[in-house]
């Protein structure tokens, strides 16, 4: 591996005024810049190492083409001022105990969770529906909602670390007693505003909804409760919490009480029009996470952290990073326009080990957690920039063209990563539950009838590391690819158990990134308005940012340059991509992604809702692990990210203390209270309750 990456060749992009806004705000410490950080995380990053000397000057140098995520950027070696913070973004709670006690730990631990700086996701699956007797309390539940209510008062009250708002993923499963009112909760202005909502969706759900059948709506079920009942009251469902009063079978379901069956469609259709309308719940295809998931044999996954990308099973916790595209495209806007894979390799394989060392400063609060992370050293390396490099490539998001170069960098980026995870297993030692001893279940034969072909049987004991590799559906699939590489990782195990995820990097990319595209996405706009908290103001203010190709464009190419004039290329942005072409550029990557991709698909506002509906069956089919869309509704929400021409469409009304209205477009200025925002954001603020409490 070089470890002299080619820092010159790289563009001198000054960062915008608003990227550096960004960045001040959120990663730098006071009185740095840029290359500062650098400085601070190469070092930090390196002292986890036997030689810390050798690894300081790579590391970087590889910072010029790749970001750890937010967390390790903020807190990484800024223990002086920050004494008490997590490098950590993503983990998931606890498998909630259905029973005060049980919430109320799980609720102190997500404020220590949130306090260190940590994003949170949670399955309300396990909570009884509303209704329910409550044993020994001769009093009914209220159901999960209100208990949502709870953590989301916490988060909204609790101040994170890093300066940074408390981020939350609420996930509850489709065939729950309260679904419906899980479904429609965000509705309510100001309610679980410190929630993303996800319903977790079954293969047996979406098998119902194609075949029009009906859908039970089911709780696990003491003995005396399913006294009398029929096999018709009855479903066995696999069941998170393991509690000895349950009737289990053979195969480990548990025995659920049939509260009341409804139409699979009008329960999808529910779904399908809150989504339309409010851009809430998006959905998780839960029983695809746990098929491909590369410890199928020792976890269960039933919640993601907040955006999405990384699927987790209780107290697990992952990092991330995200390689830079747009840093990596060479001769730029000409016929000569290429992307350095052999650059982008050296990049991946290198950046693999700092964010390794990561793992070692976790800084995570609770002893659960940070058993999980030494136990699975989970890694979720992903990239930033896909729109811009693809648009200085001279390549259209969305096109077939864009989708094969999505695919072919993807597959570089996870076979690049499991390289570096064998180095470093021969190196430093494999992950601990890949050197561990596991033991075959029947259901873990059911599940790999290969294994009994193989000539395993129920009892024997296999290492981690050979199940890992040889029995994951996703290293089936590396393996048709790179068979020695996977034949080797069974034989020494892997330093990390997964390599990969792509996260929205919203922030991270405005701000070091000088706008660059987010995550997987293509550009916004070229020009637009971007809603942000500032520290000291009382509502959100709009900052204008122009993308990353523009700004690269007018550097290289034409400094005066009339938006007419820009290259094709430059039409593919969120909003003018078809959304199913968005779903073909996630698709391609998904296949070669271990966890998941946290990706926003942007609809048209007029789009019909026969066709939007559409959309989440043909996600299916392509093999996503989840859904999320989000159409322009200025009377339910503005979103961070804003058309100046959408704001100026749109008139917003505020009713004025004696009694008078006044009606205003988005962009108008307003002076309120010694402050000026934007009417839209002022709305906002007052509509929503957060006016003030910033």
């Amino acid at each position: 591996m070089k470890e002299r990456l080619p820092i010159r060749e790289l563009p001198p992009l000054p960062l915008q005024e608003g990227s550096m806004l960004i960045a001040q705000s959120k990663y730098f410490l006071p009185g740095e810049d840029l290359d500062g950080m650098r400085r601070r995380l190469a070092h930090a990053l390196s002292r986890p190492e036997a030689d810390p000397g050798r690894w300081e000057e790579p590391f970087y140098r590889v910072l010029h083409y790749a970001f750890p995520a937010g967390r390790i950027m903020a807190n990484a070696g800024a223990e002086a001022l920050k004494p008490n913070v997590s490098t950590i973004n993503c983990t998931v709670s606890r498998t909630i105990d259905d029973s005060m006690a049980g919430i109320m730990q799980a609720a102190s631990e997500a404020a220590l969770t949130l306090k260190a700086g940590c994003g949170i996701g949670y399955d309300f699956s396990t909570l009884r529906p509303r209704g329910a007797r409550v044993s020994g309390a001769g009093a009914t539940t209220s159901g999960p909602l209100p208990f949502m209510d709870v953590f989301d008062a916490i988060c909204r009250t609790v101040s994170s670390a890093g300066g940074r708002r408390g981020a939350q993923m609420g996930c509850l499963d489709i065939g729950h007693p309260d679904i419906e009112d899980f479904i429609v909760a965000k509705r309510e202005p100001g309610r679980l505003r410190a929630f993303n909502l996800s319903c977790l969706i079954s293969a047996d759900f979406v098998e119902a909804v194609r075949k029009d059948h009906d859908w039970p709506l089911a709780f696990p079920a003491f003995p005396d409760e399913l006294d009398g009942l029929d096999a018709a009251q009855i479903v066995w469902r696999r069941w998170p919490l393991h509690d000895p009063r349950h009737t289990v079978n053979a195969r480990g379901e548990t025995a659920c009480r049939v509260y009341r069956r409804v139409s699979a469609r009008a329960l999808w259709d529910l779904i399908m029009r809150s989504t339309y309308a409010y851009s809430d719940p998006g959905f998780i295809l839960i029983d695809e996470v746990n098929r491909m998931n590369p410890l199928w044999f020792c976890e269960q996954i039933r919640a993601t952290n907040p955006c999405g990308e990384q699927p987790l099973p209780a107290y697990g916790a992952c990092l991330l990073g995200s390689v830079n595209l747009a840093a990596l495209v060479k001769k730029p806007f000409t016929a000569q326009a290429h992307f350095d894979f052999d650059t982008f390799g050296e990049v991946v394989r290198l950046f693999a080990r700092m964010l390794d060392n990561v793992v070692e400063i976790n800084g995570l609060p609770l002893p659960e957690q940070r058993a999980e992370i030494l136990r699975k050293r989970r890694h979720g390396m992903g990239y930033m920039g896909l729109g811009s490099a693809l648009t200085m490539l001279g390549i259209r998001y969305g096109s077939p063209e864009s989708v094969r170069f999505t695919e072919a960098v993807t597959r570089r980026l996870a076979v690049e990563n499991w390289r570096a995870a064998l180095d470093l297993a021969r190196e430093k030692g494999p992950a601990p539950v890949l050197a561990e001893l596991h033991t075959l279940t029947p259901e873990l034969l059911t599940l790999r009838p290969e294994l009994a072909r193989d000539g395993y049987a129920v009892g024997d004991r296999v290492p981690g590391r050979v199940l890992h590799a040889r029995y994951s559906r996703y290293f089936q699939r590396l393996a048709e690819l790179e068979p020695e590489l996977v034949q080797a990782l069974a034989d020494v195990g892997a330093r990390y158990t997964h390599a990969t995820s792509i996260a929205p990097t919203g922030t991270m990319a405005a701000a070091v990134g000088n706008n660059a595209s987010n995550g997987i996405e293509p550009s916004f706009a070229h020009t637009y308005l971007r809603n942000m908290i500032v520290p000291g103001e009382k509502a959100k203010r709009a900052i204008r940012m122009d993308s990353y190709e523009l700004l690269a464009y007018r550097w290289w190419i034409d400094p005066h340059v009339a938006a007419e004039r820009l290259p094709p290329a430059f039409t593919g942005t969120s909003t003018n991509t078809d959304p199913k072409a968005h779903i073909d550029v996630q698709a391609a990557a998904q296949r070669w992604v271990d966890a998941s991709i946290s990706k926003t698909i942007n609809v048209p506002p007029d789009i019909e809702y026969e066709a939007f509906k559409d959309l989440y069956h043909y996600a299916i089919d392509q093999g996503l692990k989840g859904c999320t869309t989000f159409r322009f509704n200025p009377q339910v929400h503005q979103g961070v990210l804003v058309c100046e021409q959408d704001l100026a469409q749109t008139l917003y009304e505020f009713r004025l203390s004696d009694g008078r209205s006044v009606r205003l477009p988005g962009a108008a200025l307003v002076e309120y209270e010694g402050g000026t925002y934007t009417a839209a954001n002022l709305y906002d603020a007052l509509k929503e309750g957060f006016y003030g409490k910033l």
